[in-house]
C-alpha cells in the first residue's frame, strides 16, 4: 500500500524480550508515504539494542534453569525464577491484563478526490500501514504495558501489514476503521501521541483530507495471546 510523498519460565521470558519494539521492527520495511513522515530507522535501531540486552538476560535465566534442573535444585530457587517469569508474562502477552487504557481509531475519509487541495490523490483518503504503525510506535514509546490491534493481543512476533485499504494481522484481514488499544498511563500515552511526528502528520490530513482520528480513555481487559509462539524465518533461495 502506498501514498505518494509518504513477539514454564524460559518461553515467557524469551517472548518478553522482543515485545517492546517488535511491532516497529516487523513493520519497518514500509515506504515513506507522506511528506513529513518521521524516519523510523533510529527508533527501530534503539529498539533492537534494547532487545539485544534483554536477550542476554534471557540467556542468563535459561542457564540458571538448566543448572537447577541438572542439580535437582531446591524448590526455593526454582520458585524465584517462576515468580520472575510470572511478572513478565503479562507484558509478554501470555496472561490476561486489565487497566486504564487509550484507544485510537483511524478511519478512511468519506470525501471525494475532487474536494482535495491541488495535488491531492485518492491515496490521501485512506488509512495506510505507516499510519497504524505510527500510532503503535507512539503508544509503546508512551509506556504502554500491553496492546491490542483490532480484536487481537499483540506480542513480539505480531506484524502489521496493509494491502489496499485492508489490514492483515496474524493471518486475519480487517477493514477500516482500525483500532489500537493500549493499557498504560492515559496521560503519558496521550502525551506520546501528541509528540509523535508520525501521528501529527496523520492528524494534519484529518483536516486536509477528512481522515478519521478518535482518541478515547477507557478501562480495558485484554485476553492472553492465544496464537502460535513459533518463530518462522525466511530462507534465501538456493
Amino acid at each position: 500500500m502506498s501514498r505518494s510523498r509518504w513477539r514454564l519460565v524460559v518461553p515467557a521470558v524469551a517472548t518478553a524480550a522482543g515485545l517492546l519494539f517488535g511491532i516497529s521492527a516487523s513493520t519497518s520495511k514500509g515506504t515513506d508515504l507522506r511528506s513529513g513522515q518521521t524516519d523510523l530507522v533510529g527508533l527501530i535501531n534503539d529498539g533492537n539494542a534494547k532487545v539485544a540486552r534483554q536477550q542476554r538476560e534471557v540467556q542468563g535465566l535459561r542457564k540458571q534453569v538448566q543448572d537447577l534442573t541438572a542439580k535437582d535444585a531446591p524448590g526455593t530457587s526454582a520458585d524465584q525464577l517462576t515468580k520472575q517469569a510470572s511478572a513478565i508474562a503479562p507484558t509478554a502477552g501470555l496472561s490476561p491484563v486489565s487497566g486504564e487504557a487509550m484507544r485510537i481509531t483511524l478511519s478512511d475519509s468519506t470525501r471525494d478526490v475532487s474536494s482535495l487541495p491541488e495535488g491531492g490523490t485518492a491515496d490521501w483518503l485512506v488509512v495506510h500501514q505507516q499510519d497504524v504503525q505510527g500510532v503503535v510506535n507512539a503508544l509503546w514509546q508512551g509506556g504502554a504495558s500491553a496492546m491490542m490491534l483490532m480484536d487481537q493481543r499483540v506480542i513480539s512476533t505480531s506484524a502489521v501489514r496493509c494491502v489496499g485499504n485492508t489490514l492483515i494481522l496474524q493471518g486475519r484481514v480487517y477493514s477500516p476503521p482500525f483500532t489500537i488499544t493500549a493499557i498504560g498511563d492515559p496521560g503519558a500515552l496521550r502525551k506520546a501521541l501528541d509528540a509523535s511526528p508520525a501521528v501529527r502528520n496523520y492528524r494534519a490530513y484529518v483536516d486536509i483530507a477528512g481522515l478519521g482520528y478518535k482518541a478515547e480513555q477507557l478501562d480495558a481487559s485484554f485476553p492472553a495471546y492465544s496464537g502460535s509462539l513459533t518463530l518462522r524465518y525466511a530462507k534465501p533461495a538456493s
